[in-house]
């Protein structure tokens, strides 16, 4: 046999040898696939190693099982959907720290347990950043405590109030994801943590509670951000006659002082009195700064020059001195009808005078103290 038909016999046979391997290996991956990973599920509660889930708002198990199919969390989709349908569970948006190598039945356990849920802290309106302390009454706690108690229920993971301060204060705002119509304002804080007070919207936030500080911060900001131009915030600016920062500033004099119902009056005093460049003397602004609070102040607090502080300074505190609701946005962006400069509430049940003569506002002042609205024993 010649040299060179012989060569072509043994590529021939060599080719042909791969391609039955190729064939075997092809079928057995198939089968493996198909019979195997298709239906793999794990046993127990995993092998200890931590991975985050995210769960956002609307997520099914559907919806989840390609991210823990591909973290290794669960052996296989059709493992997954099973226990679907054997459980149904009732997921809530949150974070939750399971393991890698989880049966199905479990990873679906841990994913419906309140007990488990991490990263969702619920902003209620009118808080603000630090704790306050109310005189005869009980601590209040500040949106920093309410994040750092989310980041601190495991051990991985602990972001201290003192870290999240620090970030505040320290990290550049564009870092932080401050709205480019607030970075002015905050820039001129300097270091102040308080820079970013009432930018942290009300309701249900979901961050990463294994982020650090700066990167929560970050994330609650930005969606924030997107919440409160949602209001209709830029467009109502330009109309009222505000900058947007302002605004929001406005709005959370709106949210401390106004009882329910009498936002939008509430809001046109505000304007009012700035329009005719009278002080707002409102003794939240006076409160904000103070280490105890209450609803009335000390002459001898409200003679304190802060940058808050309305009785001691012109317009507008110098940022914030809470996180507004949707309901102050809406009064201030649209504001009652009326020339009134003074309000005070006069009864328990929060019914309030709006008066534009200062000799009625006094009357509705002894009216109030007569009910025991105005005492202060401080």
């Amino acid at each position: 046999m010649q040299p060179k038909f012989r060569r072509r016999r043994q590529l021939a046979l060599a080719l042909g040898i791969a391609l039955v391997v190729l064939l075997v290996g092809t079928c057995t991956y198939v089968w493996y696939q198909r019979d195997v990973v298709a239906v793999r599920d794990y046993a127990g509660e995993g092998n200890g190693n931590i991975v985050m889930v995210r769960v956002s708002p609307g997520d099914s198990v559907d919806s989840l099982s390609t991210q823990l199919v591909e973290k290794g969390v669960v052996g296989s989709r059709r493992a997954l959907m099973s226990a679907a349908e054997r459980k149904e569970p009732e997921l809530q948006a949150g974070y939750y720290p399971l393991q890698e190598e989880m049966s199905a039945d479990k990873a679906l356990e841990w994913l419906s347990s309140e007990d488990r849920r991490r990263g969702v802290v619920d902003i209620p309106n009118g808080l603000t950043l630090k704790d306050v302390k109310v005189v005869g009454g009980d601590n209040r706690k500040g949106i920093f405590t309410l994040i750092s108690e989310q980041t601190c229920q495991d051990e991985h993971n602990c972001v201290s109030v003192e870290e999240l301060e620090k970030a505040a204060g320290q990290t550049p705002p564009e870092e932080l994801n401050i709205a480019e119509w607030a970075l002015e304002p905050v820039k001129a804080r300097g270091d102040d943590p308080k820079r970013i007070e009432g930018l942290i919207s009300p309701g249900v936030h979901l961050f990463d509670p294994t982020s650090s500080a700066k990167d929560i911060l970050a994330s609650l900001l930005d969606t924030s951000k997107s919440e409160y131009e949602d209001t209709g915030l830029l467009s109502s600016a330009q109309a009222v006659g505000l900058s947007p920062y302002d605004m929001l500033v406005a709005a959370s004099l709106v949210e401390r002082e106004a009882p329910e119902g009498d936002f939008d009056k509430v809001a046109r005093v505000i304007l009012n009195r700035l329009h005719e460049n009278q002080k707002l003397e409102f003794d939240s602004t006076v409160n904000y700064d103070l280490s105890e609070v209450e609803v009335a102040t000390t002459d001898e607090d409200r003679r304190r020059p802060t940058p808050w502080n309305t009785y001691a300074k012109e317009g507008l505190p110098e940022t914030p001195i809470s996180s507004p609701g949707l309901q102050a946005m809406h009064a201030i962006e649209n504001p009652a009808d009326g020339d009134w400069l003074y309000f005070v509430t006069v009864d328990r049940n929060g019914r309030t005078v709006f008066n534009r003569d200062f000799d009625a506002h006094e009357r509705a002042i002894e009216e109030s103290r007569r009910n025991g609205v105005l005492d202060s024993n401080r």
